[in-house]
């Protein structure tokens, strides 16, 4: 049955909506309606125009670029990481190679 689904109930901005996930996946799915939420009421509060689908769209646009930053910030810990790892093995290696007296 890894083909199951359920059916959950989500609620943003007073608007439900009924989204199909795996069960193991309902606990995440709920976290981000939560951080979705989340980020719409911040929009709503400080917007002069609060379509819904204005929300929406400006609340996607803020996660994602939340998201894009968080991947560049990874990446380039990443980099640096290997850098360090890089030069350590150049001097443990150089460390192994000098003759013991």
């Amino acid at each position: 049955m890894a083909d199951e689904t359920v059916t959950v109930t989500v609620k943003l901005l007073d608007r439900e909506f009924l989204v199909g996930c795996k069960p193991d996946e309902r606990e995440g799915l709920l976290a981000a309606v939560e951080h979705l939420g989340h980020k719409m009421r911040e929009i709503r509060h400080a917007s002069r125009s609060p379509g819904y689908d204005r929300i929406a769209v400006l609340a996607a646009l803020d996660i994602t670029h939340e998201l894009l930053m968080l991947q560049r910030s990874q990446h380039t810990l990443s980099s640096n990481a290997g850098e360090q790892l890089a030069m350590l093995r150049r001097k443990l290696e150089q460390a192994l190679d000098t003759p013991v007296e």
